[in-house]
């Protein structure tokens, strides 16, 4: 057996032992030099896993029609099963190429991971080397600094990379051995591009002074991240004491050094799957946030991201989109969901056997509006009709969500607001409740 194809049993192996059982493995396959190694590889290994070849066609040269049935062939010639995705990258998508790419496949691979899949991808030594000097000239911290992650979970499985130990010069050995054939794609030795410029110009001339770089820059990497997972812990020791992961309490956080409160936020921010701020945007958060009247609303943006401040509480948030408000076409109906866009989550209904919308006004379908303003309400169990402005001031729910409750309507009456009130005359002892699903904080 190959020492490649051991490195793969063993680390694959350990990470099974510790209760990460795969279903399958899902290899992200490009047809490159490495993907190909650790597909063979692996069809090698004592694995009885299924594997999964997924190739990525990106559109972006002429050559990828001829790539992907390269790809293709060898994915037959090993006995496996084989899946090809096509990524739709926008030119004015505000990325740079690279990240629009990775953005684009990494989406795709979560659209076809199903439960317990390990989506494995051949990341290597010089790979977690290249990552930790980018994020080093980028000014990260520990987070950053720890690179490449052997393991997390991802999508409804974990993300693997099981050759992070192995040396590119391992590699093309295992392929000479093999006799294996891959794809060159010329875009890797444009310079232009960041990973591109420290792989073929400044490392070969680190490496003729310092032999040994990639596997000491290696070494670092897992260092900060220990490091970072200490990190990690301290944060989740503050969070204890300061609310939830998306509204953090600033009477807490004031009990807090600086440093805690940035480390923190960071985490919060982070385990919340939001942009990381830039640090003049987190130093904002604490001076303008935390430090402001308690009657105030300061906003802190940042690309895809918003912090902002009600009473107590700093609430983190994905950034409201143009037109957010806009009202969805289609009516919410049994067993339909409605998205409502903008990071504001869904709706459904559900039949619960308690107080809810009547079913009769249910089979109509119920239309979805945002706050225009004047909107009255006598909900449930209430004498009087309340001015809805007043509900959901007595209610504290936060200023900015106010116009992006959603309101249900049966023709031009108001049936319920979002799954806070329902009108008393659109009411039924076992009517149907609803769900508005993954919406931000709205208190």
């Amino acid at each position: 057996m190959s020492s490649i194809t051991q490195i793969l049993d063993d680390g694959l192996a350990m990470l099974i032992g510790r209760g990460q059982s795969p279903a399958r493995y899902v290899v992200a396959f490009s047809g490159g030099i490495d993907s190909t190694v650790l597909l063979h590889a692996l069809c090698r290994s004592s694995a009885s896993v299924p594997v999964v070849a997924v190739h990525i066609d990106h559109q972006l040269c002429e050559e990828s029609a001829e790539w992907e049935r390269h790809c293709r062939a060898f994915a037959e010639s090993l006995g496996i099963e084989y899946i090809v995705r096509q990524a739709d990258i926008a030119a004015d998508c505000g990325q740079g190429p690279e990240a629009a790419a990775r953005a684009a496949r990494y989406g795709l691979f979560e659209t076809l991971m199903e439960e317990n899949d390990w989506l494995l991808s051949a990341h290597h030594e010089s790979d977690q080397a290249e990552t930790l000097l980018l994020n080093l000239f980028r000014g990260s911290g520990p987070a950053g600094l720890s690179a490449i992650g052997r393991s997390r979970p991802f999508a409804k499985g974990r993300l693997v990379r099981p050759l992070l130990g192995v040396r590119k010069a391992q590699i093309e050995a295992y392929a000479d051995q093999e006799n294996l054939s891959w794809i060159e794609d010329p875009s890797n030795l444009q310079s232009r591009f960041d990973r591109n410029f420290l792989r073929n110009e400044i490392v070969p001339e680190l490496e003729t002074r310092w032999p040994a770089l990639t596997g000491r820059l290696t070494r670092s990497a897992e260092l900060a991240g220990e490091a970072s997972d200490l990190l990690d812990d301290l944060a989740r020791v503050d969070l204890a004491t300061a609310g939830v992961i998306d509204r953090l309490e600033i009477t807490a956080l004031k009990q807090l050094s600086p440093a805690r409160q940035r480390n923190l936020l960071r985490y919060a921010i982070r385990s919340l799957g939001l942009p990381p701020p830039p640090a003049t945007r987190l130093a904002q958060i604490v001076d303008e946030l935390m430090g402001a009247r308690d009657d105030a609303q300061p906003l802190v943006k940042w690309p895809g991201s918003e912090a902002r401040r009600y009473r107590d509480k700093i609430y983190l948030l994905a950034a409201e989109e143009p037109n957010a408000t806009g009202c969805p076409a289609e009516p919410l109906r049994e067993g339909a969901r409605v998205q409502l866009g903008s990071a504001l989550g869904s709706l459904s209904l559900a039949r619960s056997g308690q107080a809810g919308v009547a079913a009769s006004v249910i089979e109509t379908g119920l239309t979805v509006r945002f706050r225009a303003g004047g909107e009255c309400i006598r909900p449930v169990g209430r004498e009087y009709t309340h001015k809805l402005k007043k509900l959901l001031q007595d209610a504290a729910v936060v200023p900015w969500m106010r116009t992006r409750i959603p309101l249900l309507y049966t023709t031009d009456k108001l049936v319920a607001v979002a799954d806070l009130w329902i009108a008393e005359e659109f009411s039924d002892e076992s009517g149907f409740q609803i769900h508005w699903n993954n919406h931000p904080p709205i208190t």
